[in-house]
């Protein structure tokens, strides 16, 4: 069983951890619709890199 010959101190320890914060997503905004959206992720209209990808349930109904 390993066992420890130094006890870490809590500054080492802390600053191991210093790169562990959540981080905003990178966002992009669509060149057709000009809506911001997840990077390589489809916007909300259902278009992705300025092509229609996905028929919203909205564009059939008219």
């Amino acid at each position: 069983m390993a066992v420890q010959q130094r006890k870490k101190s809590s500054s080492r320890r802390d600053a191991k951890r210093a790169h562990d914060a959540l981080k905003h997503p990178c966002l992009s905004t669509e060149q057709t619709t000009g809506e911001v959206h997840r990077r390589h992720h489809i916007s909300p209209e259902g278009y992705y890199r300025g092509a229609k990808v996905i028929d919203s349930d909205e564009d059939t109904e008219e």
